[in-house]
C-alpha cells in the first residue's frame, strides 16, 4: 500500500505522523511511504532521516494527498486538507468528531474511511492511541497551570509549592483517568496541595493507596465541586467520554465566583470542554480571561513539545498503521475489533454511536460496511 504523511498545518502543531524509524518499518513490510518534505522538522526528524529510512520526499501535500491510500497524521485535517480527501481513501489520526459538526460534515462529503485514533480500544477497556498524549497533556497541564499563576501571565502570583511559612497552592483535578493521574503525578512532584476528584470510588481508593495522605481525594458531586473550585488556585479538567462531547461540569455562574487570578486548565477542550467558559486556544493566544479567572484551552497541547510526542505517539499507533497497510482498512478493522471501534465515519455515513449522538446524525452500523 501507499502510505503518506502530510506537514500539519494547524497552528502550532510541530508533530508529524509517522517518524523515520516507522518509515522503515513499513518499507521493510514492503509499503511505499510517501513523506511530505519538512514534515517532520519541528521534531527533530530531517528530510535525511525520512530519505535514509526508505520515504519518498514529496513537495506538496496536495500531491501527497493524490497518491497516498492510506493518510497518517496527528490532528484533525483541516478545512484545505479534507478537500483533498478522496471516497476509499484511509485517514488514521485525532479526529474529535462530537463537538466539530463543520470537520464531521467535510469527511462525509469526502467519502473517505475515517478512523480515529481517540476510540481505538484496547481489550482491558483503555484507549491506548489516546493515552500517550493524555500522558503527555496530564504532565504539561500543571506546568502551564504553575505558569498562569504568575502576576506577569494574569494569575493572582501565587507560587504552586509556595515556601517555608507560606502554603502552597491549592490545586483540584477533575477527574482521574489516564490525564488527571498523570497531572497528579507532576502536582504532588512540585509540592502543590492537591486534591483529586473522580466519580469512581474504586478509582479514588486506587490513588489513595498509592498515595496516602500527600493528597486529598473526594467524591465528585456537584456540592464537592463547588466547595472545592471556590478554593482552588489552579484547576485541572480532565474528564472524557470516550468519542463524545466532554461534560460541563462547571458554570459560568461557578466561574464568577472562583478567586480573581485562579487559573483554569481545560485539557477536555479537544471534545468540547468541561468548563462552560471554555472556548478553543492556540499556542499563539493560549489563554484569556473571563470574571478574572484566567482559562488555557488548547487544543493541541501536546504539539508544544513535538519530539516527545511523536515518538510516544509512534509507539503506539505504528502496529494498527502495519495492520491498515497490510490488510487493507476493511480485512484489518474485521480482524481487530478494538481497531474497529476506531471507525467514525466511512462512505459518507457516520459509524460511531457516541458522535452520531452528539451531532444528531444516523448511526450505519460498521458492521455493514466492512461485510
Amino acid at each position: 500500500m501507499i502510505v503518506g504523511t502530510p506537514k500539519e498545518i494547524k497552528n502550532h502543531e510541530h508533530r508529524v505522523g509517522l517518524t523515520p524509524a516507522s518509515v522503515r518499518e513499513l518499507v521493510a513490510a514492503g509499503h511505499q511511504v510517501l513523506v511530505q518534505g519538512g514534515a517532520g522538522a519541528a521534531a527533530g526528524m530531517d528530510d535525511a532521516q525520512y530519505r535514509a529510512a526508505g520515504a519518498e520526499l514529496v513537495d506538496s501535500a496536495a500531491e501527497l494527498f493524490a497518491r497516498a491510500e492510506l493518510v497518517v497524521k496527528v490532528k484533525e485535517p483541516q478545512a484545505q486538507e479534507c478537500a483533498l480527501l478522496r471516497p476509499d481513501q484511509i485517514l488514521f489520526t485525532y479526529l474529535h468528531l462530537a463537538p466539530d459538526r463543520a470537520q464531521t460534515e467535510a469527511l462525509l462529503a469526502s467519502g473517505a474511511v475515517c478512523i480515529a485514533y481517540e476510540t481505538v480500544t484496547s481489550p482491558g477497556g483503555g484507549l491506548p492511541l489516546l493515552a500517550p498524549m493524555s500522558e503527555v497533556a496530564g504532565r504539561m497541564s500543571v506546568q502551564i497551570a504553575a505558569h498562569l499563576l504568575e502576576k506577569s501571565q494574569g494569575g493572582q502570583g501565587v507560587l504552586l509549592a509556595g515556601v517555608p511559612g507560606v502554603p502552597a497552592a491549592r490545586l483540584v483535578i477533575l477527574g482521574a483517568g489516564v490525564v488527571g493521574s498523570n497531572a497528579l503525578q507532576i502536582a504532588v512532584g512540585m509540592g502543590a496541595r492537591v486534591t483529586v476528584m473522580d466519580r469512581s470510588l474504586e478509582r479514588l481508593r486506587q490513588l489513595d493507596l498509592l498515595w496516602g495522605n500527600r493528597i486529598t481525594t473526594r467524591h465528585s458531586t456537584q456540592a464537592a465541586v463547588e466547595e472545592e473550585l471556590l478554593a482552588a488556585d489552579a484547576v485541572i479538567g480532565s474528564v472524557l467520554v470516550p468519542g463524545a462531547a466532554a461534560p460541563r461540569l462547571v458554570s459560568r455562574a461557578l466561574v464568577a465566583r472562583m478567586k480573581p487570578g485562579s487559573v483554569l486548565v481545560d485539557v477536555a477542550i479537544d471534545q468540547g470542554g468541561c468548563f462552560e467558559t471554555s472556548r478553543p486556544t492556540t499556542h499563539t493566544n493560549p489563554s484569556y480571561l473571563i470574571d478574572g479567572v484566567l482559562h488555557y484551552a488548547v487544543t493541541n497541547m501536546p504539539g508544544a513539545v513535538a519530539r516527545t510526542s511523536t515518538l510516544a505517539l509512534n509507539n503506539a499507533t505504528l502496529p494498527h498503521v502495519l495492520a491498515l497497510a497490510g490488510l487493507g482498512w476493511r480485512e484489518a478493522l474485521r480482524a481487530d475489533t478494538h481497531l474497529g471501534n476506531g471507525l467514525n465515519c466511512c462512505a459518507g455515513q457516520v459509524t460511531h454511536p457516541a458522535v452520531a449522538q452528539a451531532l444528531g446524525y444516523p448511526l450505519t452500523a460498521a458492521e455493514r460496511l466492512l461485510a
